[in-house]
């Protein structure tokens, strides 16, 4: 295949969007606009979060959860950046933070791993 993507890095840390609450009893539809229901697990590396059903993730959500995988990547804290935890479920850990979307209907609870991959710019990956 000529489009097959070429990835040659192994990033430093994989990432779990799990859906945890959909506000309006649950009901996805005439508020979600990509019918995340409670449950949907998304899972990226540095590509884009794809869902068990192979759907993508929210695009107004990924305004929010990207600077949170930055913030990751850096070394830093997630909560740092606020522990707010609707769900009232989130460990006391600095690789786990809940969300909410844009649109107030989704509540996303992000999940970082260490791979054991070195950082790409601290580990001599990027090249100007």
């Amino acid at each position: 295949m000529g489009n097959v993507m070429k990835k040659w890095y192994n990033e430093d840390y994989e990432f779990t969007i799990e859906v945890v609450n959909v506000s309006h009893n649950g009901k996805t539809e005439g508020h979600c606009r990509n019918g995340d229901e409670v449950g949907d697990v998304y899972k990226c590396g540095y590509d884009c979060p794809v869902n068990q059903r192979g759907r993508g993730f929210c695009s107004k959500s990924m305004l929010l959860l990207f600077p949170m995988m930055e913030t990751v990547r850096g070394g830093g804290d997630l909560r740092m950046i606020g522990g707010y935890s609707p769900s009232g479920n989130v460990p006391d850990s600095p690789l786990v933070k809940e969300f909410v979307c844009p649109d107030g209907v989704v509540t996303y609870r992000l999940t970082a791993q260490k791979t054991g991959g070195e950082n790409f710019h601290t580990g001599g990956f990027y090249k100007e």
